[in-house]
């Protein structure tokens, strides 16, 4: 087991569960494929993504389609992913991408949000290079040996394979997506969820207070209508 799955196994996946904004997320999601690569998901790979991860968080089918639909329409808003660094409290790194329409409101709501939580917005590349960019897949398990299928995706850039209940996680460096999508595809296998994840370096360890008020900034980010992910390097 590597980086990934030990990082993976401590940190907690709550938030996301339980934001009122979750279906919002994944409709910009839906909308930045189809702008990118049209509105038929076999042709669009990106989308297809999309729209397993979209299932995967039981999103209803009908807003799937919508969102498909309205991102269709010229008419309709494009959003551009922005990157935004900046340190929370204690020297905590955080790394945040946003899907935006209008880049002056989320800068000034980013911004507003460290202040306000005793952290700070960082200048570009001041904290991105603390942090590995990494794909991930989740797969159906059944029928498959997770060593033996390490094994034969190796020569597709897999450097991580572990099992999880009834799925196995794979991690690949972010470049290796589409030629892993592709082959998964090709041979039929599964795939419940696929997407990009940042794995610190090195982490930094807080105490429980200095946790919570730590937590409290995250929350505030993830709250935010723009913010697609947030990453840190808290242990």
């Amino acid at each position: 087991m590597g980086r990934a799955f030990e990082f993976r196994k401590e940190r907690k996946f709550k938030r996301w569960a339980t934001m009122a904004k979750v279906f919002t997320r994944l409709g910009k999601e839906i909308s930045m494929a189809v702008k990118e690569g049209g509105g038929n998901p076999e042709n669009n790979a990106r989308l297809r993504s999309a729209i397993q991860n979209a299932k995967a968080a039981n999103m209803p089918k009908d807003n799937i389609e919508r969102a498909i639909k309205k991102a269709s329409d010229k008419s309709t808003e494009n959003y551009k992913t922005v990157i935004y660094e900046g340190y929370g409290p204690y020297g905590i790194a955080i790394l945040i991408e946003t899907a935006t329409d209008n880049i002056n409101r989320t800068v000034a709501n980013v911004r507003a949000i460290f202040n306000k939580k005793n952290g700070r917005l960082a200048t570009a590349g001041s904290v991105e290079f603390m942090f590995t960019h990494l794909c991930f897949f989740k797969i159906e398990a059944e029928g498959i040996d997770p060593s033996e299928f390490e094994l034969e995706f190796i020569d597709f850039g897999v450097e991580e394979v572990f099992a999880e209940e009834n799925t196995i996680m794979l991690y690949a460096p972010f470049e290796n997506f589409g030629t892993i999508q592709k082959e998964l595809e090709r041979k039929s296998i599964t795939i419940i969820s696929s997407g990009f994840d940042r794995i610190p370096e090195n982490t930094t360890k807080v105490t429980e207070a200095q946790k919570e008020e730590i937590e409290a900034l995250l929350e505030s980010i993830e709250q935010d209508d723009d913010v697609q992910n947030v990453f840190h390097n808290m242990a």
